[in-house]
């Protein structure tokens, strides 16, 4: 499920409050929130670049923002009612900041989302802190990566299930471990993710060069559900080389998952924002609508940012 969104949560029990949610890539998030002196925002794993004018807006307005992210953030404002805790480092994910923040009290939240997010070595480091056997470390590697998948499409009419109903069920629990033993959902959810990768292994590669590799994939639901997955499975396959997804999407634009490689994972972020709606972190970005006439650009622009030869 992403995370990305502008969410009114305590972190010792969730609210009753306005919940803002979408899909993964749907990160212009802060704009809906309707805010005012006294209210208080809680934002996690959207990028503080690109809901900087909402932002200022609600710090105008007398909000409170909590802000917890790991993408490209540009200028961080210094304001009295901003508390940004931003971390770009390419180990890092969203939910292991608010970890660090609660001192590991839900600490096994936070190992899924980070096998959700494809830092393995990340999560492994975090449940060697926790007595869990190899099943439960196991279990919740699948729950991080069944979680991620769900929330991966263009509009919620490519998901499985509406994000802001996940969010629903997952706030009951406390512990991932029980989510997993008792919500039937996750099962469902596992099994059209093992079909659509399934669906995106039987695509060849369009280009290919030297450290380089870019799929593009059809225009259909399951692509779009996919393709985020997809590109891990790729990194994780070949760590020594840069893949992009490509799928297309509205008006004949091309979605674009991004993976640098995972023995060098930088530059992906840069890359992505030479590009109009480019963006993300430095191991994994994206561009939510690259023109046709510039796809030779981009794949011009990937290959020179991961030459052969290069650490």
């Amino acid at each position: 499920m992403p995370t990305g969104c502008a969410r009114c949560i305590s972190f010792d029990s969730p609210r009753n409050c306005n919940v803002v949610t979408g899909p993964k890539r749907d990160v212009r998030l802060l704009a809906r929130v309707d805010a005012r002196e006294g209210d208080s925002v809680t934002v996690l794993d959207i990028s503080l670049d690109v809901n900087r004018a909402a932002l200022d807006s609600l710090l105008a307005r007398g909000v409170d923002v909590a802000w917890f992210d790991h993408h490209y953030a540009g200028d961080v404002p210094d304001h009295p009612r901003l508390s940004a805790t931003i971390d770009t480092a390419p180990d890092v994910c969203t939910a292991m900041l608010v970890d660090r923040h609660l001192g590991g009290r839900f600490r096994p939240w936070a190992i899924a989302a980070a096998y959700g997010d494809n830092l393995g070595a990340s999560a492994a480091r975090l449940a060697s802190t926790l007595a869990l056997t190899d099943g439960q470390a196991g279990a919740l590697k699948d729950l991080g990566e069944t979680l991620a998948y769900a929330g991966c499409g263009e509009s919620e009419a490519d998901l499985l299930i509406r994000p802001a109903d996940l969010y629903a069920i997952m706030r009951r629990y406390h512990d991932p471990l029980r989510f997993v033993a008792d919500e039937p959902i996750l099962g469902k959810l596992r099994q059209r993710a093992n079909a659509d990768l399934e669906a995106a292994a039987a695509v060849e590669p369009a280009f290919a060069r030297g450290r380089v590799e870019v799929y593009r994939l059809p225009d259909a639901p399951w692509s779009r559900r996919v393709a985020s997955s997809f590109a891990n499975a790729l990194a994780n396959r070949a760590p020594e080389r840069a893949h992009a997804v490509l799928v297309p999407v509205r008006q004949g634009d091309w979605w674009v998952s991004v993976r640098a490689p995972l023995a060098a994972p930088r530059g992906a972020d840069r890359l992505c924002r030479q590009f109009p709606h480019g963006g993300g972190r430095a191991a994994a970005a994206g561009i939510n609508g690259l023109a046709p006439a510039r796809l030779s650009e981009f794949i011009d622009a990937l290959a020179a940012a991961y030459p052969e030869g290069a650490p």
